[in-house]
């Protein structure tokens, strides 16, 4: 479940790609952002406003003559100017300042570096005390003149954060709940995209109709329109390869009859072993190619019927006992006894000969493949709203590791002693899928043998009638 869980989430999808690209510009945007704040925070004038400034030379001269109240009230301008910073738990980032009249120091905040003896500019500048930066900026009235220092260096970055977190904090925090709402926004983008994956994933190999969802989106379209566009060019080259193979295969079966009706009859005149011998073989060559001609000619005929569209109702329990009886004389060539059991009358939708092939190809494989003396069974029962066809024999069966593969054209099994075109069972499946059934393979009762079961979906008139 883990693994599951792990592989999902490493699996590219377009959904992340997306998130992974709106995120990725919202950090770029942020980061942009904080580095014009910093760049412009390393600028800046003190966070000791010029008013301030002047509201402490007022003090200090106004209580000149009263050097306890002087002293007071400095100290607590100081303490208000370092209050917001303490509050914070950062009082080293706080701004200190030093107060001169007369050219006499008459206040200095606690922690404030000492030997500050120059009045400064008016603008802010930088200054080292003892390895320290310090951003000095100073204002003199007639004989005053006080200093306001504020750590510089490093420390210049939280302080410029402090005061203009307002405008960052925002977008760092809605960071992480940004990504629902941009997940959602792109799953309900993609919507058109999954209705045309979904309606091809929905499509058969012979269903090679345009795509019916016309997506108005432009890229979309586009890409529907290609889609369209390779769905006509395979539907034309697979017609082009029916009719090959059709016409071919038609043009094939008169010369091979020829050839057989005149091997037939050198076969009568000759009296030496050897010519009989040979001529059997000849005989034998051509009713294979005679048969894998007829095969292919059968497959083609069933694919084009598919497309046809028509699907009467067939009854198949009287279908099943046409071909049967049909097949009984190849059967007593073999030794083999074929068994019906069909107590029910069921309809199916469906061509008439694309049931005559399946039927005589899984009835003759069997017949094929049982040993002399055997027998085939051949049974038919309804089950929720299917007909269910089993034909089983007694032969050597097929290893479950080949049950897929034996579905298709022209394979056939490792080590199989009985000849064959290999092409049997994919007309069997090209005619179960054209009517909309399944169909699968199973060892046959007793462990020996094997058991096709085809289902076909069961006519609305259908039903079964005991």
């Amino acid at each position: 479940m883990i693994g599951r869980v792990w592989a999902m989430l490493r699996r590219p999808t377009l959904v992340r790609r997306l998130m992974m690209a709106q995120m990725l510009t919202l950090t770029v945007l942020w980061s942009l952002a904080v580095a014009y704040v910093l760049f412009e925070g390393t600028g800046e004038a003190s966070n000791v406003g010029r008013g301030v400034l002047r509201a402490i030379i007022s003090v200090a001269d106004n209580l000149a003559d009263q050097p306890a109240r002087q002293q007071h009230s400095l100290r607590m301008i100081d303490e208000a100017l370092r209050e917001e910073f303490e509050t914070g738990q950062v009082p080293e980032l706080a701004p200190r300042i030093l107060v001169w009249r007369g050219g006499e120091l008459v206040y200095k905040s606690p922690e404030a570096p000492s030997g500050i003896r120059s009045a400064g500019p008016e603008q802010m500048e930088m200054v080292y005390i003892k390895g320290q930066a310090w951003r000095s900026r100073s204002l003199t009235e007639g004989g005053t003149r006080v200093t306001v220092l504020e750590v510089g260096g490093p420390w210049q970055f939280f302080i410029t954060i402090n005061s203009h977190g307002y405008y960052l904090l925002p977008l760092l925090i809605s960071l992480p709940f940004l990504l629902l709402p941009a997940w959602l926004s792109i799953r309900l983008a993609m919507r058109p995209w999954r209705r045309v994956a979904q309606e091809v994933a929905a499509r058969g190999p012979q269903d090679l109709r345009p795509l019916a969802f016309k997506p108005p989106h432009g890229e979309l379209a586009a890409l529907v329109d290609n889609i369209n566009a390779l769905l006509q060019r395979v539907g034309a080259s697979a017609a082009r390869e029916r009719s090959f193979i059709a016409d071919a295969t038609h043009e094939l079966r008169t010369p091979l009859a020829a050839m057989r009706v005149n091997v037939e009859a050198l076969q009568a005149q000759a009296s030496d072993p050897r010519q009989q011998e040979l001529l059997d073989g000849i005989l034998n060559s051509g009713n294979r190619a005679a048969r894998l001609v007829g095969q292919l000619l059968q497959l083609t005929r069933s694919e084009v019927q598919a497309q046809a569209g028509e699907r009467p109702p067939q009854a198949l329990d009287i279908l099943l006992q046409d071909r049967l009886a049909a097949l009984s004389g190849l059967a007593q060539v073999g030794g083999i006894e074929l068994e019906l059991q069909a107590s029910v009358s069921l309809q199916v939708p469906g061509q008439r000969e694309s049931l005559v092939s399946l039927i005589d190809n899984l009835v003759e494989n069997a017949i094929k493949y049982s040993p002399h003396g055997g027998s085939v069974t051949v049974s038919l029962h309804a089950e929720r709203g299917q007909a269910v066809l089993h034909v089983a024999d007694q032969g050597p069966g097929i290893a479950p590791a080949l049950y897929e593969r034996v579905f298709d054209r022209f394979f056939r099994a490792p080590q199989q002693a009985q000849p064959g075109s290999g092409l049997g069972l994919a007309i069997v499946a090209s005619v179960v899928q054209q009517h909309g059934g399944t169909i699968q393979l199973h060892r046959a009762s007793g462990g020996q043998g094997l058991l096709v079961e085809v289902r076909l979906p069961l006519a609305p008139s259908g039903r079964a009638v005991v």
